[in-house]
């Protein structure tokens, strides 16, 4: 099996749990790195982060440069054209190394997926699609780019989705966010909604916000 080439930080000899976060367009999984001791968890808590990185790809958007991304961005509308074979092929990574965790030892109910713009969208695909029960999702900045073809798994019906935006984001405007939360209740999930004053990205209150979610998410 190839899996996607990933940082990973342990903040315990003996690791019981797993969050699998992913980056946004043109950056890499040493992105979200530097947030793990600013999450200020519990020295309890025994966690695996996996910062997967994204190939390398070309962006239509961008004039056809080559970058990381999880998938190809045709057009930016406010409903995206983006390539759908790779955003599902994405999500296939990310389930690949979910189950690689499984095969570590780790509980599906104990793996958390987060991810970011881009990888935002790969992980509503990834966890809504999952046919294990899954500890949790947190959608920072993005959109729930397939939730018109998504074909929902019932082990994960009662995941908790957490969604965390910026109100005065330029790249992926709140209503964006907005219309994912109204799609995930159609589907039937309740989840919660935290915005900030902010652009796109991530503000100190929302660190501790989401450090706050992950304890839920992953308390014994």
């Amino acid at each position: 099996m190839n899996y996607l080439p990933c940082e990973i930080i342990e903040t315990h000899p003996e690791v019981d749990a797993a969050v699998i976060w992913l980056h946004g367009l043109g950056a890499s999984g040493n992105d979200f790195v530097p947030m793990v001791p600013e999450l200020k968890l519990p020295p309890s808590m025994a966690l695996r982060f996996i910062f997967p990185h994204a190939p390398a790809i070309p962006i239509t958007i961008n004039g056809g440069m080559v970058m990381p991304a999880w998938y190809d961005i045709v057009a930016m509308e406010m409903e995206r054209e983006i390539d759908t074979d790779q955003i599902m092929a994405s999500a296939q990574a990310v389930i690949d190394l979910i189950e690689r965790e499984i095969t570590r030892g780790i509980s599906s109910e104990r793996i958390v997926l987060a991810g970011f713009s881009q990888g935002g969208a790969v992980t509503y695909q990834a966890a809504l699609s999952y046919h294990q029960p899954l500890a949790g999702l947190i959608a920072l900045s993005t959109y729930f780019a397939t939730h018109k073809t998504l074909i929902p798994a019932p082990a994960n019906q009662q995941i908790p989705i957490h969604l965390f935006h910026g109100s005065q984001d330029p790249m992926v405007p709140e209503i964006m966010a907005q219309q994912a939360l109204e799609a995930l209740k159609a589907l039937g999930h309740t989840p919660t909604y935290n915005a900030y004053p902010m652009g796109h990205e991530v503000c100190l209150e929302e660190i501790g916000d989401i450090s706050a979610c992950i304890q839920r998410l992953l308390k014994q």
